[in-house]
């Protein structure tokens, strides 16, 4: 594969504090590594950006230059086994995301109870769908079932925001708020709530009496986290706006990316609300704030935002990369939704996993994973000293 120019989005997700996309799961018995390697090289010709590192094009481009040590594959023993271990970070080799080295990195790790496999891929390679689109893809090539082939027309997106116009001083969504600090795994924090499906019912409802817009659970959640985090988060000042911004998928949006494309596809919604407000703001309030964020991100935002980024990044270079922000970093959240993720998909010899953990490092970052009972499972990246939902 020639070299593949990073989209306007892609180009986001470089530079300090450009976190990757990770997780780890575990399974009860062991994964023959030989064979895992080999299908991973087999995934990575047709997904040839996961075998990848950055080259510089110019002093506001990079591309992705495919080379022979992309994707590095390791192996390593544990004495304890999953629920033994406390941090779960432990199953993983994390990529840096600097230019010249791997932008993915895979772990399989044999514990005395099976094994676990923790996959870590640059931010710039994958969104959240395109991450399982890729891991789904290789177990099937492990099994030997066809794939659907990706597109990797990066180019696309660039035409797309060519086409489009941006205001001056458009961040397309994002926050610009000085350079981002590098993250801290050290001190960064995972708070958990589950909401199980009778009080994620409950709490629907309650919001849907407010408003006559149609609400989605996922709107509900993000209300409920907006009202109880940045109550406490966003400092002392009334008048501060408060924010929380949910990534949209814009696949559906625009042909020009399409359901096979493998890279980044999200445009932010963002909603706020002065501080002083938010603590007695009814649910269903900022749930229609959310979902009207949402639906406002149609074909034309999306191509607005990456004309933004686009022309930022052609105006002031990279370095104005790493200064845009997916959530506000004093006063914000970020939500994303992957109650939806095909887990069970990601099945080798060793058959489905039997439990999983994200552990991709975005500070005030919160993620709505599937719970069994047909709740959310949440989970809150808090910088320290933060507090939690009570």
């Amino acid at each position: 594969m020639p070299l593949v120019p990073l989209s306007p989005i892609d180009h986001v997700f470089t530079g300090r504090g450009a976190y990757p996309i990770e997780f780890v799961f575990a399974y009860e018995e062991a994964i023959d590594a030989g064979r895992l390697e080999e299908s991973l090289r087999k995934a990575i010709e047709a997904f040839p950006p996961v075998g990848s590192r950055f080259v510089r094009l110019d002093d506001s481009s990079l591309a992705f230059e495919p080379y022979e040590g992309g994707c590095v594959f390791s192996t390593a023993s544990s004495p304890t086994g999953w629920d033994e271990t406390e941090r779960k970070d432990a199953f993983l080799d994390p990529v840096s995301g600097n230019e010249g080295e791997p932008l993915g990195r895979v772990l399989l790790t044999r514990t005395p109870e099976g094994c676990v496999l923790g996959v870590s891929l640059s931010h710039a390679v994958v969104d959240g769908y395109a991450y399982f689109y890729f891991l789904t893809s290789w177990a099937r090539i492990f099994r030997g079932e066809p794939i659907l082939p990706p597109s990797h027309d990066r180019a696309a997106l660039a035409r797309e925001a060519a086409e489009a116009a941006a205001a001056e001083g458009d961040t397309g969504g994002l926050f610009r708020a000085g350079p981002r600090p590098d993250v801290d795994r050290a001190h960064l924090r995972i708070d958990r709530r589950v909401l199980s499906r009778a009080e994620l019912v409950a709490m629907h409802q309650e919001a849907q009496r407010d408003t006559p817009l149609r609400l989605s659970h996922n709107d509900t959640a993000a209300a409920w986290l907006w009202k109880t985090c940045l109550a406490e988060w966003a400092g002392e000042d009334p008048a501060r706006e408060t924010y929380v911004s949910c990534p949209v998928d814009f696949r559906r949006l625009l042909p020009a990316a399409g359901p096979a494309y493998f890279g980044n596809a999200v445009a932010l919604a963002k909603a706020s609300i002065p501080k002083g407000e938010l603590a007695a703001a009814p649910l269903g309030d900022l749930a229609t704030r959310v979902r009207r964020a949402v639906d406002a991100v149609d074909a034309e935002a999306a191509r607005r935002s990456l004309a933004a980024l686009a022309r930022l990044r052609r105006a002031e270079g990279l370095g104005a990369m790493a200064e845009c922000h997916v959530v506000h970093p004093e006063q914000g959240l970020l939500l994303t939704n992957l109650s939806r993720l095909p887990v069970p998909e990601v099945a080798f010899d060793a058959g489905q996993p039997v439990a999983f953990e994200i552990l991709t490092p975005g500070v005030r970052g919160a993620v709505a994973l599937p719970e069994p009972g047909g709740g959310i499972d949440l989970r809150l990246f808090l910088p320290a000293g933060a507090g939690s939902p009570a």
